[in-house]
């Protein structure tokens, strides 16, 4: 289905909400006002393959311009609106696009990039206009409002959050298919997840990044109605859930966290019984948190394990993991496989670096380099993750590859480690890593974001670290732990492991001692 489907079937009813302001657009207000931009960007001369690049807030612009885009055969390139210049232009230059839309929002992050993106041959602004930009809802009024003659289907470049490295645009292998062609995301939803034109769909992360783009896109292919939330925050996102009566959501790990930490009676004075489906994804859920969710809210979390390159995806559903703890599924899409360093498939129960064959075919935009290391002789594919599967099929996740710490000759994980550190009631946040030592190569660092920074401290250090010894092995327990007032996470809850690890590791010139 399509947008264009439901603008005649039921063009009154909202296609999203924006949950700060109120604002509501319906089905036909997208199509039209969509339609009048795909109608500029053919002015321009953009065809389909053609880029462009868009850098927003949560704006109720917003899908406007990703559908007019999308109906338009174009590659759409939505960049993080939390960069900085220097990072925003690297992304906008790199992918090649020839338009650029913003937000008066973003209106001092939008002067200093008109100067550093001097291939982009138009600029736009939403909500306003600065020095360099011209007024979008101005320019598109002028243009028609039915759809274009050589409506096609374009698709979403996006770029890995260059947590290592410069960041990677993930590049599908072909757009300009005709539109509502066959899309296995689509079939996850309906036949997983249960989305339906009835469906009302609670959005609480950032836009730009894939799962929220990918899965609101796909819900109003259902004709159903989105609630954007501008930013995050635990208490309403529960007031959300009782006032539109939300049917499905997704959300991250440390999403539960913080609505976890709340105090039981706001946490408990919110009705939440509208929901049946609940996903997330992103990072492993600590056991114990999705235990307390499920209790909470019944049996209705779903998992997943996928990335932005699309060249698998793995899924569980709340009865699956309650008889697998801790995995983040079996495959749907592509076929799993562990291999250990030399590229060797290995046996069940044994850890190693997961790759999908069969799945979602990718390249990494103007970099061959890494496309080809994200790729093995045989053509199977990884996101860089470690893990295993059990005689079930069902994958666990273990850790990020490059997070991997080897203390004395043993690997170590940090996940396990963050995992149990969150479950104690003076911590919000944790994040877990290698820092040099003279003896064993590495040793393990604990870096906390306590519930009151006040109690930070060598007393609840030596808390923590009892806690740490009397749940897991002492080989694993962090030698040290650190106090942070807030760890760099991504809106989408995604730790920057590297800013803190920079820290320790200094100006040594490789990480491998």
């Amino acid at each position: 289905m399509h947008i264009r489907d439901f603008a005649q079937t039921i063009p009154d009813k909202p296609a999203y909400i924006m949950a700060g302001t109120g604002e509501i657009v319906t089905y036909r207000q997208l199509d039209q006002r969509s339609n009048q931009a795909a109608h500029y960007f053919r002015s321009l001369g953009l065809s389909v393959g053609d880029h462009v690049a868009f850098l927003l807030e949560n704006n109720a612009r917003f899908f406007e311009i990703c559908w007019a885009a999308q109906r338009a055969g174009l590659y759409y390139t939505v960049v993080s609106s939390r960069l900085l210049a220097e990072e925003a232009a690297y992304i906008i230059n790199d992918c090649g696009a020839r338009l650029f839309i913003t937000s008066d929002y973003k209106g001092d992050l939008a002067e200093e990039l008109a100067n550093r993106i001097p291939n982009v041959e138009h600029r736009l602004m939403v909500d306003g206009t600065r020095a360099g930009y011209t007024s979008y809802e101005a320019t598109v009024a002028q243009f028609p409002i039915t759809a274009l003659d050589d409506e096609c289907e374009g698709a979403d470049m996006l770029y890995s959050s260059g947590t290592t490295g410069r960041p990677k645009g993930v590049k599908p292998i072909e757009v300009g298919v005709p539109i509502g062609s066959e899309d296995p995301l689509y079939g996850i939803l309906a036949n997983i997840y249960k989305f339906s034109i009835d469906t009302i769909y609670l959005s609480p992360a950032p836009l730009y990044h894939a799962a929220p783009l990918r899965y609101n896109m796909r819900a109003q292919r259902f004709g159903a109605t989105c609630v954007i939330m501008e930013n995050f925050d635990a208490e309403l996102y529960l007031s959300l859930i009782e006032k539109y009566q939300i049917t499905h959501s997704q959300l991250v790990p440390t999403m539960f966290v913080r609505m976890l930490k709340l105090p039981e009676d706001i946490r408990l004075k919110y009705d939440v019984s509208s929901l049946i489906t609940a996903v997330h994804a992103a990072a492993p859920c600590p056991e114990k948190i999705k235990y307390q969710m499920m209790e909470w809210w019944g049996e209705i979390l779903f998992e997943y394990y996928g990335g932005t390159e699309g060249n698998g995806y793995c899924a569980v559903d709340p009865q699956e993991w309650l008889a697998h703890p801790r995995t983040v599924g079996r495959a749907l899409i592509g076929q799993l496989h562990i291999l250990d360093d030399e590229g060797n498939e290995l046996p069940i129960g044994e850890t190693g670096a997961i790759y999908f064959s069969d799945g979602k075919d990718f390249t990494y935009h103007n970099d061959p380099e890494r496309t080809a290391q994200s790729h093995n002789d045989k053509g199977w594919s990884t996101l860089g993750d470690v893990g295993y599967m059990d005689e079930d099929g069902f994958l666990y996740l273990t850790d990020r590859q490059s997070y991997m710490i080897i203390s004395g000759g043993v690997n170590i994980y940090p996940q396990e480690i963050e995992d149990l550190l969150l479950t104690h009631s003076k911590v919000y946040d944790a994040a877990v890593f290698g820092v040099p030592n003279e003896d064993f190569g590495e040793e393990v660092k604990a870096v906390i974001q306590p519930m009151h920074m006040d109690e930070a401290g060598e007393d609840l250090e030596q808390e923590l670290l009892t806690f740490c010894r009397d749940h897991i092995s002492h080989v694993k327990c962090p030698r040290s732990i650190d106090f942070e007032a807030e760890l760099p996470r991504h809106p989408t809850g995604k730790l920057y492991k590297r800013l803190l690890k920079d820290k320790y590791w200094g100006d040594k010139k490789t990480r491998i001692i």
